[in-house]
Formats: C-alpha cells, structure tokens, sequence
C-alpha cells in the first residue's frame, strides 16, 4: 500500500510517497481502510522535526504523518466487538513513534481510538472531527466551568476554536470569540455571544464586555500572556499548544490540553456532528500523492476549515 512518511525533517517537500506493507492488526485493534485523512499543524511538527527537537519523540529512520482518519474497517483484531468489517468509523492515531500515520491507504489503531463516522457527511467532512473535536472537548472538561460560566476562545475561526465555541455553548456556557474582523459573522454563527477582534488588547476590551474578566480562556490561537489577563483572578487558563502556556498568575489555574485518543467521547462528538451541531468544515481535497502540494497551501494560511487528503 501507499503511505506517506518523511525521512528526513524539512519543508514540504520532506513529505515522501513510498509503498509499505499493510500493517498487521494486534489483539484490541482495528485496521481501516483510510478515505480521508485531514491536514493539521501537528502534521507540520512532525514534518519538520519539531517533535524531536522539543523531546516528544525519539528520532526514527521512517517517520508516519497524520492523526486524523475516517474510512471503512477492514480487519478486526482478537477482542474486539464494537466494530465489525464494513463499518464506517473515524479515528485519532494519537501515538508519535509510529511509521505509518493516517496519511496511507490503510492504517490499524486501537479500537478504544475509534469511532462510528457521523451519519449524513463525507469522508472528508468526517475526517476534520477527531482530533480538533476532540482537543476543544478536553479543554472544556480541563476549564471545568460550571453552566452559564463565560469562556474567552481564541483563534475562534480555526479548527480547534471553532469546535471550543460550539462545545462551550453546548454545554451551557457564554462565549467571548476572539478571531479576525472578517470571522465575526462566522463565529457568532458558532454561538458566540461576544466577540472581540485579535488585534485588540485583549484583557481591557473582555472586560468592557464581561466586567471583572472571563471564568477561564482556551487559547487555541496560542497567544499566551495576553487572554490571560482577561480572566478573573482564580480563574481557569488552557492552552492548546505545549510551551504556550503562561505563568498563573492572580491565582489561575493554569493548564496544557495534552490531547489523547477517546472512541466513546468520539463517539459522542459524532453524533452531534452527525445531527448538524458541530460544523464540519472542509477547505479542499487533495489525492493522498499530493500532500506536499497541500502541506504548501496550509503554510499560505487563509483557510477555513481543513485540507483532506483522500487516498
């Protein structure tokens, strides 16, 4: 089968095609077959060696690309009888010393990292659920905040901030969108009820809107010090991006979402995807032997939603 790795660390053009064997399906494993597999700046860490140089991962002859997936199950290993061939799943390949990523015509994960795909969207609309969902959830449960609290999400157009706005309102929260001026439209229309430009300053203008500041922040612009101080002292501050996290200051407790795999809340977040509630957003398809071209385009930056590789 055809796989995407890399090398050697560098730009997109690090990002090598090569034939592979089908990988093998362990006890408590599924092996799918890959019909989308979604663009993320993980992906780019992990492509120019970022992951190693900040000790994430041990260096490996062949390094696998891709963390999102969402494709039809092949093969089911010993053990495992939630999924059966023919089903249609999405999944989070979560681990960092693997040689084959979800950038591949195939690929085998624990089934606990696997989920039903949502019912009514595309591959491609599929494959831009797990990872990002999935981060933006375990902020929320990381904030903690209780109904009717108020959140401060920057980067609120993105994949992860658009997810934290329409998770935050779902779960009974006031949301403070921070996004360029010409997103406003599109992150009220995630249920934000205020919204603030990025280059505003960030603490003096939540604080006009939510006097005494917000109950906590999801920086997944990773901004660092500035959305802190538009929270409460003793509030609640996540970051998205390790080493983006500010010092706790006034008293606020001060975390790193450290994203992990979790078919059942997967699950979940697929269902409301499924029924409309979560918005699945794809900026273009590209074929799998074309990543270099869309890890290219993802580097221009602009977009809105995610670029899919479709093996």
């Amino acid at each position: 089968m055809r796989a995407v790795v890399v090398r050697s660390f560098g730009g997109p053009e690090a990002l090598e095609v090569e034939e592979v064997p089908i990988p093998r399906t362990g006890p408590g494993q599924v092996r799918i077959r890959v019909e989308a597999a979604a663009v993320n700046p993980v992906d780019v860490a992990t492509r120019t060696g970022v992951l190693v140089e900040f000790g994430l991962v041990d260096r490996r002859e062949v390094q696998g690309v891709g963390w999102d997936v969402a494709g039809v199950v092949e093969e089911v290993g010993a053990g495992v009888a939630e999924f059966a061939v023919g089903d249609r799943v999405i999944g989070l390949a979560d681990r960092l010393d693997v040689s084959i990523g979800s950038y591949a015509e195939q690929i085998v994960l624990d089934a606990t990292a696997v989920a039903p795909a949502p019912e009514g969207v595309t591959a491609a609309q599929a494959a831009t659920l797990p990872l990002n969902a999935l981060t933006a959830d375990q902020a929320l449960d990381l904030l903690d905040l209780p109904e009717g609290g108020t959140v401060l999400v920057t980067g609120a157009a993105g994949g992860v901030g658009g997810y934290a706005v329409e998770l935050a309102v779902l779960r009974g929260l006031r949301v403070v969108a921070v996004a360029g001026a010409e997103d406003e439209k599109l992150v009220r229309g995630f249920g934000a009820e205020f919204f603030v430009p990025r280059d505003a300053e960030l603490g003096p203008a939540v604080r006009e809107l939510v006097p005494g500041g917000v109950d906590g922040a999801i920086d997944a612009a990773a901004i660092g010090k500035a959305p802190l101080t538009a929270v409460r002292g003793g509030g609640s501050f996540v970051a998205v991006l390790g080493g983006a996290e500010p010092l706790p200051l006034r008293g606020t407790r001060v975390a790193n979402v450290w994203i992990r795999a979790d078919g059942a809340r997967l699950a979940e977040l697929a269902r409301l995807a499924g029924e409309g509630r979560l918005s699945l957003r794809v900026a273009d398809t590209l074929p799998l032997d074309q990543a270099t071209a869309a890890h290219e385009r993802f580097a221009r930056g602009g977009l809105r939603g995610r670029l899919v590789l479709l093996p």
